[in-house]
C-alpha cells in the first residue's frame, strides 16, 4: 500500500488550478486549443440545435485539451527520465501525440455532423 497523504478537496484543487496555469504558461498548443474552445464555446451557446447535440459538440470540444494535458504530461515524465534519445520514450511521445489526433478527429467528426444535422 502506497503511503500516500489524505484526500483534501481544496488542497487538490488548489494542484489542478496551478497545474493549469503551468499549462498555459508553458504549452504552445495548449494556448492555440484554449483559444479554441473560448472562441466555439460561444458559437455552441447560440447554434439552434437541441441540447442533446449541443453537448455531444461540447464533450468533443472539451477533449481536445484533455489529450493535450495528457500528451504534455506523458512528454514531462519521458523527459524528466531521460533527455537521450530512447526508442521507447519517442514511442510514448507518439502514443501522445496520437491521443491529441484523435481527439481532433472526434471534435471535427462530431462538429460536422451536428452541424450538417442543424442546417440540412
Amino acid at each position: 500500500m502506497r503511503n500516500q497523504p489524505q484526500y483534501h478537496f481544496f488542497k487538490n484543487t488548489t494542484y489542478a488550478l496551478k497545474g493549469l496555469k503551468d499549462m498555459i504558461s508553458n504549452e504552445t498548443s495548449f494556448k492555440i486549443e484554449l483559444v479554441l474552445v473560448l472562441v466555439l464555446l460561444p458559437v455552441l451557446y447560440f447554434l439552434p440545435l437541441e441540447l442533446l447535440y449541443k453537448l455531444l459538440m461540447f464533450i468533443a470540444l472539451m477533449g481536445i485539451p484533455m489529450a493535450e494535458a495528457i500528451n504534455s504530461a506523458i512528454e514531462r515524465v519521458t523527459d524528466l527520465v531521460t533527455l537521450e534519445y530512447h526508442e521507447m520514450a519517442g514511442r510514448a511521445k507518439d502514443a501522445g501525440s496520437a491521443v491529441v489526433f484523435l481527439s481532433i478527429v472526434i471534435f471535427v467528426v462530431v462538429w460536422g455532423l451536428c452541424l450538417v444535422h442543424a442546417y440540412m
